[in-house]
């Protein structure tokens, strides 16, 4: 089964959006892979599918729970098995994960970088066949990234666990200086970067100055017939 394949079987679409067939193809290749793709722009697909393809089980690291339990779900609805180990499970629960993880009948672990650091969940890991290593949202490992996460420092300890074992790290907003400290923070060798533009073509911005905003959105407001965001600075507001 070719990775197309995989696409077209599991995931219902009949080609690859962009670059995810050439960052599928680098990861195959044992590349560390840093990935910079828009909001929406497939990023999931492009360590899942290498995963389903090759043998083994890949480690995801995510910051949220819920992030968490909405790719196991959408994972297990195609039929592939995932789960993701978090402090709503038992040890008995997580002993037995593991046990399955070690047989062959999970195929995706997603962790915390919180629950990463746990020695019990490290010893675990070296246990595992392990072909892959997804690190989703890689901005929160930099100081300069907008959701900065101490524990995310903390995720090169794979390098140590699983030393042969290849990394992609994925994020949708990444500066130059966000950029390096990925790379530099998470140890990747070599890394082949991908970055597509963030530019949306159905977004405009426009930038007002006023004195009054509340009423320059009142009117704005009352001319847009559509449905409208609005962000603010504090919930207050």
């Amino acid at each position: 089964m070719t990775t197309l394949d995989i696409l077209q079987k599991y995931w219902k679409h009949q080609s690859f959006r962009k670059s995810q067939e050439d960052i599928i193809n680098s990861v195959l290749e044992k590349n560390d892979v840093l990935a910079l793709l828009p909001t929406g722009g497939g990023k999931s697909v492009c360590y899942q599918i290498p995963a389903i393809f090759n043998k083994g089980i890949c480690i995801v690291i995510s910051p949220l729970i819920a992030l968490m339990q909405d790719q196991v779900n959408s994972l297990e609805k195609k039929g592939i098995k995932a789960i993701a180990i978090t402090s709503k499970l038992t040890e008995y629960e997580i002993i037995i994960a593991f046990d399955n993880m070690r047989f062959g009948k999970t195929k995706f672990l997603y962790l915390s970088p919180e629950k990463l650091q746990s020695e019990f969940i490290q010893k675990k890991i070296k246990q595992l066949n392990v072909s892959l290593i997804a690190i989703d949202e890689a901005h929160c490992i930099s100081e300069w990234g907008h959701d900065f996460r101490p524990s995310y420092l903390q995720i090169n300890m794979l390098r140590e666990l699983l030393p042969n074992c290849p990394f992609i790290a994925l994020t949708a907003t990444a500066t130059n200086e966000v950029e390096k400290d990925i790379k530099e923070r998470l140890q990747l060798k070599n890394p082949v970067v991908f970055k597509e533009t963030f530019y949306r073509e159905n977004l405009a911005y426009q930038v007002f100055e006023t004195e009054d905003i509340y009423h320059k959105l009142k009117r704005i407001l009352t001319k847009t017939k559509a449905p409208t965001i609005i962000y603010t600075n504090t919930r207050n507001k």
